[in-house]
């Protein structure tokens, strides 16, 4: 049903909120998967209803006018509001709370059966759905709001109206065929030998292809990957060499007796995992969850990562809270 003018609305709402953090109607319309046209009418609406422009629709990106900076924060409290009414309903009628979490893929085999272990049992009555996947799916659904609290590589500032909890922070390493890593001159010991590449079309690709191109890096490739698990094959197998983080050898660490890792040979590289929710939303339970993932990070990935190479003590660290 169209909505009336002269009325706000959650979904009037909403797509303002996707509008401002997109800064382009149709890529609002994409995320909010609706058309240009709908969200076009659905702005004119609220801006009627309010009585004040609240963005600059002729200018590309789109920007926020006076008004709509005000609102935003507002905006932010409303839909997180609906959100916590929708869980309270939810929580009366079922006896359950739903936490709907999304983790970075990295987690999947040891951290996150943990986690959510540790926590079914603190929290009796609270129902867990989990979404599994690359960091940047997981940002898009959040700010999507199909997600409640999400750990992640970080991608950038965090939107408008969510808190953020720093996890840990990893280096990027390189990884090659046992025995060929000898000189301290890695770059040299692997020339000739094709670099094993992680997508470009994940966030964390992006980051190395543009780490290699600013220090005029033009390695070839002949393969490009998403699969932790299949590079590290091909690596131990003699087929190239990669760049990875930490996180991603203990994923594959059935391969690290045919592996060589050392620092990475250019300018130091590193990446933050983070925690986000909306702030406000779940009270205090962003904390508690951060605080429950520094413990398991502690114990199963920096020790196990720094134990089979010292040399990433210092490097490969776990966010402390006093």
């Amino acid at each position: 049903m169209v909505a009336s003018a002269g009325r706000i609305t959650l979904w009037g709402v909403e797509v303002f909120v996707a509008t401002a953090d997109e800064a382009s109607i149709s890529a609002a319309a994409r995320r909010l998967g609706s058309s240009a046209a709908t969200v076009s009418q659905q702005l004119s609406n609220l801006e009627t209803a309010i009585g004040a422009t609240l963005l600059n629709r002729n200018e590309r990106p789109i920007t926020l006018t006076q008004a709509g900076e005000m609102f935003l924060r507002r905006a932010h409290t409303i839909l997180n509001e609906a959100d916590q009414a929708k869980q309270e309903l939810a929580t009366a009628e079922y006896g359950l709370m739903r936490l709907r979490v999304g983790m970075i893929e990295d987690f999947e085999t040891d951290v996150t059966p943990r986690l959510l272990a540790d926590m079914a049992q603190s929290w009796s009555n609270c129902q867990f759905l989990l979404e599994t996947g690359p960091s940047h799916r997981l940002h898009d659904m959040l700010e999507q709001r199909a997600l409640d609290v999400i750990v992640a590589a970080d991608v950038g500032l965090p939107s408008e109206g969510m808190e953020q909890h720093l996890l840990m922070e990893e280096p990027f390493v390189i990884a090659a065929p046992k025995g060929m890593l000898h000189s301290g001159d890695a770059l040299a010991d692997l020339k000739g030998l094709p670099m094993i590449r992680y997508t470009t079309r994940h966030h964390m690709g992006q980051v190395i292809a543009t780490h290699l191109a600013r220090h005029n890096v033009t390695e070839t490739h002949r393969f490009e990957l998403d699969s932790y698990h299949a590079t590290m094959a091909m690596v131990a197998s003699g087929a190239g060499w990669t760049i990875l983080t930490p996180l991603a050898l203990l994923r594959a660490r059935r391969f690290s007796d045919q592996i060589d890792v050392g620092p990475l040979p250019l300018a130091p590289l590193s990446r933050q995992i983070t925690l986000l929710a909306r702030r406000g939303q779940l009270n205090e339970k962003p904390a508690e969850i951060a605080g429950r993932l520094r413990t398991l990070l502690s114990e199963m990935v920096q020790g196990p990562a720094i134990a089979a190479h010292p040399w990433l003590e210092g490097q490969l660290t776990v966010t402390q809270v006093p």
